[in-house]
């Protein structure tokens, strides 16, 4: 099923699939292809309509019977560590950052095998293969980096990888498109510490916000995003503040659910003729 409007991308619809985070419930999928001059910007714009990138693609949730699955976004002026993600940080501050192009490595793909079998054996990415890895990683139209975090090199061990985080760089912040870790850096709040990292990288940066994905309310997967502060969701609309995520309730599914051609007609795209934005030079050091 294809839907379109002049002079614009070109949006479909997937077909109803089980949800990978509700039991009994369908997903389904509005997308579009970011190809061309202009990826960077409908990547910039999208986003910040409640879409996600999945290498050459961009995509948000449309499912009939339900609404669950809401974009999240930290504010990082706002946002204020717990006394546990303090400690997480600290634990973590061994580790050493890097930032490169993104480019996959076999150390990556095994430390995305031990990841998978450990925390999402059943999961979609269950089966993926080192090709399919690369393809993840590497397949991008937009200004993206790999962000790796190593043990320190001592005099008796090289440097060992604990964890790694594709990272688009948009014009008002960072957006964490997938991350993995060592699995037996569970105990020690690793992936945690990855976020707090990258809402310093956009601190340090003047950038607004840390895009973390979907969070669904009530999925045990998608629970560690409501436990930092500064939350806000992309909802009927617009963005708004998560003030309780432990009362927040996900909308309820329209009965008469709007169509497509009207959901892709009340998408706000990109003026072609705006030049691009510059970046900081914080992340174009990156």
């Amino acid at each position: 099923m294809r839907h379109s409007l002049p002079h614009a991308p070109q949006f479909y619809v997937t077909t109803p699939q089980a949800c990978p985070y509700l039991d009994g419930q369908m997903e389904r999928k509005l997308f579009t292809a970011l190809q061309g001059e202009g990826s960077v910007q409908l990547n910039d714009s999208l986003s910040k309509q409640g879409f996600r990138r999945s290498q050459n693609v961009l995509y948000r949730p449309t499912c009939v019977d339900c609404n669950a699955c809401m974009s999240a976004r930290i504010r990082v002026k706002d946002f204020v560590p717990t006394k546990s993600q303090k400690r997480a940080a600290k634990k973590n501050a061994y580790l050493k950052r890097t930032a490169t192009s993104p480019w996959a490595t076999e150390a990556q793909y095994e430390m995305f095998r031990e990841y998978l079998e450990a925390r999402h054996a059943d999961g979609g990415m269950a089966d993926m293969d080192v090709f399919e890895f690369a393809a993840m990683i590497e397949e991008t139209p937009i200004r993206t980096r790999l962000i790796e975090y190593y043990s320190p090199e001592t005099d008796t061990n090289t440097r060992t990888l604990a964890a790694t985080c594709l990272t688009d760089l948009l014009d008002d912040g960072l957006s964490m498109v997938y991350s993995f870790y060592k699995p037996e850096l569970t105990k020690d709040s690793l992936g945690t510490f990855v976020i707090l990292d990258h809402i310093e990288i956009a601190r340090d940066a003047g950038l607004p916000y840390v895009y973390l994905g979907y969070w669904v309310p009530g999925s045990k997967k998608m629970g560690y995003k409501a436990r930092f502060s500064a939350l806000e969701v992309y909802r009927d609309g617009a963005w708004i503040n998560v003030d309780d995520p432990d009362t927040f309730e996900a909308p309820a599914a329209d009965e008469d659910t709007q169509p497509i051609a009207e959901q892709v007609a009340n998408i706000s795209l990109p003026n072609r003729e705006t030049d691009e934005l510059d970046m900081p030079s914080t992340i174009t050091e990156l």
